[in-house]
């Protein structure tokens, strides 16, 4: 009876890691050489991007871009800026998604790899990428992005909301200080 139940767990234990697994994101960013952090304090939104994300889904989903949007706001004013309708503000905020699909090796691509059932599966992967620019130069001040696999967010909204909200706030803890 405890083996069987000890089974149960580690069948448990084993199915969380593989989700996990599939939901990791690499995350990165870029900071302009010679950015002066003090000049920047408030912020407000440069004009939508012109791009489709990839995925009818998302272009026509007016819940996935606000939602962006508000976790943005939420982590800069956390950082201390300041969203403002001055004209022009120190920052102007834009972002950009994209969704594309991917082919997975799922392991058979990995030296002494063993599996018993080692086909590749195709998934969506998606990229949300936040750009700070400099209002009065119009250049790229600061770029962080999230890139992960999306697979069954796009058709789940509160998935899809968790998924944004990890991203937004893990390319936003990318931010330099005073930043």
């Amino acid at each position: 009876m405890a083996l069987s139940r000890l089974g149960g767990v580690a069948a448990v234990a084993l199915g969380a890691l593989a989700l996990a697994a599939c939901a990791s994101m690499d995350v990165r960013s870029f900071v302009e050489r010679g950015a002066d952090p003090t000049l920047y304090r408030t912020y407000n939104w440069g004009p939508a991007d012109a791009q489709a994300t990839g995925d009818p889904r998302l272009d026509n989903n007016v819940f996935f871009s606000e939602r962006i949007q508000a976790q943005v706001e939420k982590r800069l004013n956390a950082r201390g800026f300041e969203k403002t309708t001055a004209d022009p503000p120190d920052l102007l905020i834009h972002y950009h998604a994209s969704v594309t699909q991917e082919i997975s090796a799922n392991g058979a691509d990995q030296p002494y790899a063993y599996c018993e059932d080692c086909k590749p599966y195709v998934y969506d992967a998606g990229t949300i990428l936040v750009d700070l620019v400099d209002a009065r130069t119009r250049r790229l001040v600061w770029r962080g992005w999230a890139e992960g696999s999306i697979a069954g967010a796009i058709d789940d909204q509160v998935w899809m909301e968790k998924r944004i909200d990890d991203a937004v706030a893990r390319i936003l803890e990318r931010l330099p200080p005073g930043l």
